[in-house]
């Protein structure tokens, strides 16, 4: 089921499919929830709730975002973490959802870590796939500020060419190079949706404090391609307390490895969900 709901003045869409305990997967930008399909038929068993994050896919960006929170594009506005996990949570109240587990993928694993530090009795589990605690380094801020000017110069397609071929994985390019196309297909955000996601991503906090807060069962899993987020950084996740983070490497995935590899993925997720009783 397809459906709508709205948030902070901006009509949001999700999907709903299945039954049993939800699952919440928070897709990367700049794809849509599309990009979980393959892995949600794969895993099967649950109830996979599926948003289009704001200014994502058929998700309004609205009105209510405010400039000023990137130094080194002052008049940006800017998509924080916070109102994404905002998002998330109207759509889990929207939906009658008291707990969940809950699903990133680079952008979408930032959120859970903001969601964490808002709401941590709500998420029974967090599953990260290609995402990181760490925050931007100087160096992938001033890299963010590149990417806005571009866009404002040149417009998305050129940022967006670049991106579909650099995050799938070479393995992956190599064995099914209709990959890159397919991912390129689900970058239709506007260029006001990419400077201000940019620059949220630029401005997100540190969460490396946060995740030796977290009590809750973890999952990560890296890509060992991926050229956004490493299985190094990756490795962070193990500070959670008691040791209850699992890891795992997907040795020739990508950033985008649970959409090049759904079955392998699932297979992982799979498994873990076993102790929430899936």
């Amino acid at each position: 089921m397809d459906g709508r709901y709205e948030s902070d003045g901006a009509k949001l869409a999700y999907s709903d499919t299945g039954s049993g305990m939800p699952v919440f997967f928070l897709h990367p930008t700049p794809l849509n929830r599309g990009f979980w399909r393959p892995l949600i038929v794969e895993l099967g068993g649950v109830r996979a709730i599926a948003p289009d994050l704001r200014g994502h896919g058929q998700s309004e960006l609205g009105e209510s975002l405010k400039a000023g929170g990137f130094a080194l594009v002052p008049n940006a506005p800017v998509l924080t973490m916070a109102q994404i996990a905002a998002d998330v949570f109207a759509l889990a109240d929207h939906l009658r959802i008291a707990e969940a587990v809950y699903v990133g993928c680079s952008i979408g694993g930032y959120v859970l870590l903001e969601m964490w530090r808002q709401q941590p009795e709500r998420m029974r589990g967090l599953g990260f796939v290609c995402s990181k605690p760490q925050p931007d380094s100087d160096a992938g801020r001033e890299k963010r500020a590149a990417n806005i000017a571009s866009v404002r110069e040149k417009g998305v397609e050129p940022i967006f060419d670049g991106m579909a071929q650099s995050l799938v994985g070479t393995t992956a390019r190599g064995r099914r190079p209709e990959l890159v196309t397919e991912v390129r297909k689900q970058m239709t955000l506007s260029a006001d949706a990419v400077v201000a996601t940019q620059a949220g991503l630029g401005t997100r906090p540190d969460s490396l404090p946060t995740v030796a807060t977290i009590d809750a069962p973890l999952l990560a899993i890296a890509g060992g391609e991926d050229v956004a987020v490493s299985a190094a950084e990756m490795e962070a996740l193990r500070a959670a307390p008691g040791g209850c983070c699992e890891y795992h490497l997907v040795p020739d995935g990508g950033h985008f490895a649970a959409y090049e590899q759904p079955e392998k993925v699932a297979r992982l997720l799979a498994e873990w969900l076993k102790q929430f009783g899936l």
